[in-house]
């Protein structure tokens, strides 16, 4: 389990995340909703000490986040970032085996190379997995990285708005394959999401974040209310239930 305790983050004199506490339990899909600057993708980043906090605590299985070891703390979390560029020219594959840094520390073994394998195949990437990144389109490039984060194969993964770039057809893809990971392979998922009603569809729990703090948390049947998101987002939300699932209308 993941626990975040009085956690903030101060930028210039201002709380961007503020005194925020939330318990992300395994083998789950944790989602973080919310408004434009409402700290999620940084309370994502200082959960996965991209960045640090100014207050209070984060414990991984039980162990404060500062005394982990840079190389263990890589095996047990992984992160992908909203924006990722590297500045040199890569095939599918090669940043697929970045993942396996943590273990391989550049010399990939056979294990190495199967987990590879595995990822690639995961993310449907096979016919393009020698192809470079500058070859293919924002989506499959997305893919690609996603497929780097399962490489690595951590207990924890965390990702921050995954679906930028990918259309409908492949944002339903992710998720299925997102859930399926949870499902069928115990990960545990925490994800920053714009679309809410991926969000519902998916996810087994969801924290609602506004103003850095937390606003609402619970399950689906508790975030995905009318009463709920209208408050979060000061919009008009209409909710549907259709086939099992609730889904949100606000245009």
């Amino acid at each position: 389990m993941i626990k975040v305790k009085d956690v903030t983050k101060q930028y210039n004199g201002v709380n961007v995340v503020d005194r925020v506490s939330v318990d992300i339990e395994k083998g789950k899909i944790t989602s973080f909703i919310g408004p434009n600057g409402a700290g999620k993708s940084t309370l994502l980043s200082m959960i996965s000490r991209l960045i640090t906090k100014n207050g209070g605590d984060i414990l991984i299985d039980d162990q404060k986040l500062e005394h982990w070891d840079n190389s263990q703390l890589a095996q047990k979390i992984s992160i992908l970032n909203q924006s990722n560029y590297l500045n040199i020219r890569l095939t599918v594959r090669e940043l697929v085996g970045f993942g396996r840094f943590p273990y391989s520390k550049g010399n990939l073994t056979d294990a190495d190379e199967r987990f590879i394998d595995e990822a690639i195949g995961y993310m449907q990437l096979e016919s393009m997995e020698h192809r470079y990144l500058d070859e293919l389109s924002g989506g499959q490039r997305q893919r690609a990285y996603i497929a780097m984060v399962i490489a690595q194969d951590t207990d924890y993964i965390l990702l921050d708005e995954p679906l930028n770039n990918l259309d409908m057809r492949h944002s339903v893809e992710i998720m299925k394959i997102l859930r399926g990971l949870v499902n069928d392979l115990g990960k545990t998922i925490v994800i920053v999401i714009h679309d809410i009603n991926f969000a519902s569809c998916y996810s087994d729990y969801i924290v609602a974040l506004k103003d850095g703090k937390v606003a609402a948390e619970g399950n689906i049947e508790k975030i995905i209310d009318k009463h709920v998101l209208n408050e979060i987002y000061d919009i008009d939300f209409t909710i549907q239930d259709i086939e099992d699932m609730r889904v949100c209308v606000y245009f």
